[in-house]
């Protein structure tokens, strides 16, 4: 997550629908979820299964201020699967997991208040 933190941000330029369509955001259950002491930046290596379609993907999420690998597995949760791979450090991240900054800057985790189907899309 390297948008913008701060509360009082202005809402970005205006974007017309169809760049909207081009950001494929669906749901997940990590599947698997561990510490990554060599990142910069306290964070976890997660596999994320996105249904049989698009498969497990893993990404790497700076989210330890809330989250334990424990409370992690299982959780649903909303990323971008269709920037390319990153590297981070030592790891390639293949999706961008998506969350709000809370009061203090800490990332809270975005996810559906229903179980839905693993690789549903936002839309």
């Amino acid at each position: 997550m390297h948008a913008t933190h701060t509360l009082d941000a202005p809402a970005a330029p205006e974007i017309a629908f169809n760049d909207f369509l081009a950001v494929d955001i669906r749901i997940g259950t990590i599947v698997s979820a561990e510490p990554y002491p060599e990142a910069r930046k306290p964070a976890f290596k997660l596999v994320i299964d996105f249904g049989p379609t698009i498969g497990q993907k893993k990404t790497s999420a700076q989210i330890t201020e809330h989250y334990t690998p424990e409370t992690l597995l299982g959780r649903q949760v909303a990323a971008v699967v269709n920037f390319p791979p990153r590297q981070i450090g030592k790891f390639m991240s293949e999706v961008l997991t998506l969350g709000f900054a809370d009061e203090n800057g800490a990332v809270v985790l975005f996810k559906p208040d229903q179980k839905v189907p693993d690789g549903s899309r936002l839309f």
